[in-house]
């Protein structure tokens, strides 16, 4: 039997010891001695042993493939990074030019690269800035430039943005004050008008991302309000920087700006398809007061984050846009393919499916698609696989979408699908 040292230093476990934390290592060598003493385990078979029972990287994270037909999936993280803001990750990992000028040994201006990468995006808006989340940026805004003072806000733009938070709780959170207008399902001009008094900060108009109110109902564009005599803050939530053909309803930065917006907040996960992080866009002065505020320093994003940012908005399209932009006749196409790889092992039939965009965002869309459908049985063996594949259960089949599956993923799919099946 080896001994311990003698385990530790077998090349084997080299790839092991510069992922995983010595003693961690060490560790599961000890239990397969244990195993060894016990004649549960031959010699030979120990750094094997070893290798099976460590976890394949020191993060507990799992990778996924997203074949629930959701685009934006929050529990699966909201929106994929392009390769190149994984790239942009990896160099941001160690020591960067973050806070540094490089030709004058100078300290220089925090995520310059990402603030400028943003500001191109979106010309439209005097000055931007960047916070951790999206409801990060509206507290900012509310602590910034309404604390002690009024929003006025209609009742029917009070949501729940989920996981039981709720923009009025986040907006008295602040210091502010919310003064209501309207009613659940209509609000018009006049009620805007006549809630303003000098106690007034700004009117808030939020964008109800994640439900759709139907019938007797009544709203205030932003063009309608610019002339009030107040900044007009909108938050339109699921981060389009401008429109997007194929969600005509989806409110979006260029837009709203144009229209007389003095700011504009929204998440950069979900529709824009980069990391979490929350944008500010619009007029200098006000971005200036937010950027200078005590609470911005508490809501600074990290130099990851500004790495995958700036190489979102400078690099090629996002997977998020490229899944918007999916043909559902080459998804069909796609999944054809897969069905009669896994053929010999398992009943799976393509069909055409309806695909949402998820994250909070157009919530009265359904994307058409294509998947592959499997014996419900599966879901969980692919759950459980390496990468683990999520899909969805209906009427006792399991339907893997491939809206936001990338192509290049379709081999390693059908290998998780055959070896899920005992294939």
């Amino acid at each position: 039997m080896p001994r311990t040292d003698v385990v530790l230093g077998d090349p084997r476990l080299d790839q092991a010891l510069e992922q995983q934390n010595r003693a961690t290592v060490k560790a599961a060598v000890v239990a397969a001695l244990d195993s060894c003493r016990a004649g549960t385990l031959e010699p030979s078979a120990v750094v094997p042993a070893v290798l099976r029972s460590l976890p394949p990287s020191a993060g507990g994270l799992r990778a996924v493939i997203n074949a629930t037909g959701v685009i934006v999936h929050t529990n699966l993280g909201r929106a994929p990074l392009s390769k190149a803001a994984q790239l942009a990750v990896l160099t941001a990992a160690g020591s960067t030019d973050v806070e540094f000028d490089l030709e004058t040994g100078l300290r220089d201006r925090r995520g310059r690269g990402a603030l400028a990468a943003l500001a191109r995006a979106v010309p439209d808006a005097e000055d931007v800035l960047v916070v951790n989340n999206g409801a990060a940026a509206l507290s900012l805004v509310a602590s910034a430039l309404a604390g002690g003072r009024e929003i006025v806000v209609a009742r029917g733009e009070l949501v729940e943005i989920g996981d039981g938070f709720r923009i009025p709780d986040l907006l008295v959170a602040s210091g502010a004050v919310l003064r209501e207008v309207g009613t659940t399902n209509r609000v018009n001009l006049d009620d805007y008008a006549a809630a303003i008094t000098d106690a007034t900060a700004l009117v808030l108009k939020v964008h109800p991302s994640n439900f759709v109110v139907t019938g007797f109902t009544a709203s205030v564009s932003v063009e309608q309000l610019a002339p009030l005599r107040v900044p007009i803050v909108v938050d339109i939530g699921s981060g389009l920087l401008s429109p997007q053909p194929r969600l005509p309803k989806e409110p979006d930065a260029k837009s709203a700006l144009r229209a007389g917006a003095a700011l504009v907040t929204a998440s950069a996960d979900k529709l824009l398809g980069g990391p979490q992080a929350g944008l500010v866009l619009g007029r200098s002065d006000l971005v200036h007061r937010m950027r200078r505020h005590p609470v911005a320093r508490a809501l600074r994003v990290d130099k990851l984050t500004l790495a995958a940012l700036e190489a979102t908005l400078s690099g090629p399209t996002p997977p998020v846009v490229e899944a918007l932009q999916s043909d559902p006749e080459v998804l069909l196409f796609r999944a054809t393919a897969i069905c009669r790889e896994v053929a010999d092992v398992v009943t799976a039939e393509p069909i055409r499916t309806s695909a949402v965009v998820g994250g909070g965002g157009a919530p009265d869309v359904m994307l058409p698609s294509a998947a592959v459908t499997l014996p419900a049985a599966m879901a969980r063996p692919l759950r459980m696989g390496s990468p683990a594949v999520v899909g969805h259960v209906c009427d006792d089949r399991l339907i893997l979408d491939l809206i936001a599956v990338d192509a290049e993923r379709d081999a390693t799919l059908a290998g998780c699908v055959r070896r899920a099946a005992g294939g």
